[in-house]
């Protein structure tokens, strides 16, 4: 199915995530764009995406599209690398609307880093399964060395708050190992839950110059640009009193998304309202077919 829109200045920015990660980027637009209306899926009944087959998080981040379309959104950002590495394509080919994900840039930024051209990825197994990171810095820089690890129990610390913990540093010090002796020189935080445990992952390089690339700000900066090509010039200049409100939808689980979520989006979220799944299909549902916890 494809749906046209027209980018229009009242119309909020869709973003969706397998779960919580990706209010990293919804963090990083509301500072950016305060008069920009955000509404967020959070997909937390079918999460992990990492350690799902390609074609099952193709189908759900389809669906998770057509949710945000629904609720008449200008643009999409598919903030969950895993999505962004396997359905990126699938979704642009399928809607006729702007589908921005976080590999491209996140691989952009860290091609501008680094100096020897030894560049590490680290992300869940369905990230690093694809090759869209190595692929997209080789495209930019073809000699680049890319050494890539997955990283899967680094969600789990980062939704238990365990961002400065000594388990967490130990983990990140038996998973980095490997990056460490390859000698990197820049590293792209490939999940965006990562970015909640920069410094325990910036530990395990001490002594070292790696520069970390969490791709949020980029996508940001992406954003900015499709929103101006579109003739819908986001507003950046809005107090923030004035600002834009979010709406935060997710599938399962509100309560533990609304007590999580606040540390990933550095405040407090407003109501979250909870996606009612009896009926099929879902996610063509308007916002009045929601329940709310």
């Amino acid at each position: 199915m494809r749906r046209d829109s027209q980018p229009g200045a009242r119309q909020p920015i869709g973003v969706f995530d397998s779960g919580i990660g990706g209010l990293t980027v919804v963090r990083e637009l509301m500072r950016r764009f305060p008069g920009e209306g955000i509404v967020y899926f959070g997909d937390t009944a079918r999460l992990p995406y990492g350690t799902k087959s390609a074609a099952t998080v193709r189908r759900f981040s389809v669906e998770n599209t057509r949710f945000l379309l629904n609720q008449g959104v200008k643009l999409v950002v598919v903030a969950c690398n895993t999505s962004s590495a396997v359905a990126l394509e699938v979704l642009r080919r399928q809607f006729d609307i702007p589908v921005l994900g976080v590999v491209e840039p996140g691989a952009r930024a860290a091609a501008a880093a680094t100096r020897t051209r030894r560049i590490g990825v680290i992300g869940t197994y369905g990230t690093i399964a694809s090759g869209s990171y190595e692929k997209a810095i080789r495209a930019l820089l073809p000699a680049a060395e890319v050494h890539a690890v997955a990283c899967p129990l680094f969600v789990p610390l980062a939704e238990e708050g365990w961002v400065d913990h000594p388990v967490t540093r130990e983990v990140a010090r038996e998973y980095l190992a490997p990056l460490l002796a390859a000698e990197i020189d820049t590293l792209v935080l490939g999940c965006t839950h990562y970015g909640v445990l920069r410094d325990a992952i910036q530990s395990a390089f001490a002594g070292r110059e790696v520069a970390l690339v969490d791709s949020a700000a980029e996508v940001a900066l992406e954003v900015e640009s499709h929103l101006a090509a579109g003739g819908a010039r986001p507003n950046l200049s809005v107090p923030p009193p004035a600002a834009a409100p979010c709406s935060f939808y997710v599938s399962d689980i509100p309560a533990r998304f609304s007590e999580v979520g606040g540390r990933f989006l550095g405040r407090p979220l407003d109501e979250v309202m909870l996606v009612d799944q009896t009926d099929i299909p879902w996610f063509e549902k308007a916002p009045d077919g929601m329940a709310t916890r």
